[in-house]
């Protein structure tokens, strides 16, 4: 009879349940929306890599896990760049193979209490190290952070305001860690369940900590979506789309009107007919209206997507200019090395222009809201910044409309919940083409969605809140604190092996030979 660990003798086959493991977490993030599944999907692939024969071989699993991981998540970038979504994936998956080696260093084997006990705390600061590298902009960003598909959770949502979306993620791999050694070591269960009564500890303290947001008002807020418009003067037709939605929003006493992402093809100044028909509506709604403008600008060179806002009077000069672009969606990294990228898919054919730096905008009524543009989102500091320069209401817009029929719309609009809970500062997620969603300071959700078949309107009453979160105020500090026991980790091993190298007993010399060939004695 056959024993798994036989068939997994070959490479191949280690290789292809290797990916197969890694991509099973993307059924924790929208549309499946499995957050419990969290909790065990890393298992099978950490009972995978523990049972390498050697640590080359652990490595090699954590980078093909990591492969199948990123391919998972980004499955839908497939129809836009094809083969070189599976490059990129193969590419970033290879910042797990250390990761690997770590699951096999406190994993293999019989661990005593001690390996087990590290390991809890390890292989989530592993995890972590994984999460910030690929977080970088010039990576990809960090979309499918693991902590993120605890979105709904109102516990969790409680956490991420402590310690935002790292603590999440960390305490998601620690669990995951503990239950793969109760179902895999029987000699060392005592250790993982003391883990995981230690870890539930630790959050059930926070959650008891943590100041809860004090709400301080509402503000109505209306979300313009006018739904796929595509052809010939396709933006013209949608900015009419969107000028007829908006008309119906009279009278119904708004603070703020907020469009999508590119929901104005042109810049103002060059066509002041679209200035004052948006002043227009401006003064017909009694609020200012957010669009967000892609196109050449006419001060300067270049195309740039900016959120603008625009008041009775037309624009106010209030503009934030897009910070993070999208790799190969709006900018081609290395274009000069990786521009093929474009022969192959719909990469960028030119690079879009960032902007500086980040705004607060002075909406009519008072109120101060923070912009961001697209995968902005999906960036834990970017939305801290904000609330700690004064923002009262974090706005995104965004469009999701190459992307229709994939899970990217509901998974991007999920990514506001973690941000409202972070900051304590209620999100507006305002999209053309769906998936739009706004969440009160708690992440809690607000309404409801509209989805991606919706070309319509919706009015939310968005409850403000006060007071600074503590991971407004304290920033990534799990992430901090996941560098420290990984540069203890280092500090011992390098310590372990000096007092090897010194233990170690001196080599023999070899007995001098005489001419003859003899050994030679003492005293002849």
């Amino acid at each position: 009879m056959t024993r798994p660990e036989d068939w997994l003798v070959s490479p191949w086959r280690r290789g292809v349940v290797a990916a197969l493991a890694g991509a099973l977490p993307v059924f924790t993030f929208p549309a499946p929306s499995w957050w419990w599944f969290a909790y065990i999907a890393l298992v099978p692939w950490i009972l995978l890599v523990r049972s390498a024969p050697t640590g080359r071989r652990a490595a090699y699993d954590g980078w093909l896990g990591g492969l199948g991981f990123m391919l998972a998540v980004h499955h839908w970038l497939l129809p836009s760049l094809h083969v070189f979504t599976v490059v990129i994936a193969a590419l970033l998956g290879a910042l797990w193979a250390p990761w690997g080696w770590l699951v096999r260093r406190f994993l293999a084997g019989v661990p005593s209490p001690g390996r087990v006990g590290a390991g809890l705390l390890v292989l989530p600061s592993g995890w972590l190290m994984v999460e910030l590298v690929r977080s970088w902009q010039g990576l990809g960003g960090p979309w499918g952070l693991l902590g993120s598909s605890q979105w709904q959770v109102a516990p969790a949502l409680r956490l991420a305001s402590v310690g935002g979306v790292w603590l999440l993620s960390f305490l998601v791999v620690a669990v995951n860690v503990a239950v793969a050694v109760l179902v895999s070591v029987r000699e060392s269960r005592m250790p993982a369940v003391a883990g995981l009564v230690a870890t539930a500890a630790a959050t059930s303290a926070a959650w008891v900590w943590s100041p809860r947001p004090e709400v301080d008002g509402r503000v109505r807020i209306a979300v313009v979506q006018p739904g796929v418009v595509d052809g010939i003067g396709s933006g013209d037709k949608r900015f009419a789309r969107e000028e007829a939605l908006t008309r119906t929003l009279a009278g119904r006493h708004l603070d703020l009107v907020v469009w999508g992402e590119s929901s104005v093809g042109f810049d103002l100044a060059d066509r002041p007919d679209l200035a004052k028909r948006l002043a227009a509506l401006s003064r017909l709604t009694g609020a200012d209206i957010m669009v967000n403008v892609d196109a050449r600008r006419s001060d300067r060179p270049g195309i740039y997507k900016s959120s603008v806002l625009v008041g009775p009077q037309g624009p106010t000069g209030a503009r934030y200019d897009k910070m993070r672009l999208v790799p190969f969606g709006e900018y081609i990294p290395a274009r000069s090395l990786l521009g093929w990228a474009t022969s192959v898919g719909k990469a960028a054919g030119e690079d879009r222009r960032k902007g500086t730096e980040q705004v607060v905008m002075n909406v009519g009524h008072g109120l101060r809201v923070g912009p961001m543009v697209c995968f902005e989102t999906a960036f834990p500091d970017m939305s801290r910044h904000l609330a700690q320069d004064g923002a009262e209401v974090l706005l995104a817009q965004s469009s999701t409309s190459t992307f229709q029929q994939s899970w990217a719309p509901e998974q991007h609009a999920s990514l506001a919940a973690l941000r409202a809970a972070e900051t304590g500062r209620p999100m507006v997620h305002a999209t053309l083409t769906g998936v739009s969603a706004v969440y009160g300071p708690s992440g809690e959700r607000i309404g409801s969605w509209l989805g991606t078949d919706a070309s319509t309107t919706m009015v939310y009453d968005v409850p403000l809140a006060r007071g600074v979160t503590p991971y407004v105020r304290f920033g990534d500090w799990p992430v901090h604190g996941a560098l420290l026991v990984l540069a203890a980790l280092c500090a011992m091993e390098g310590t372990r092996a000096f007092r090897l190298r010194r233990s170690a007993p001196a080599p023999h010399a070899p007995r001098a030979r005489t001419a003859h060939g003899s050994p030679a004695r003492p005293g002849r």
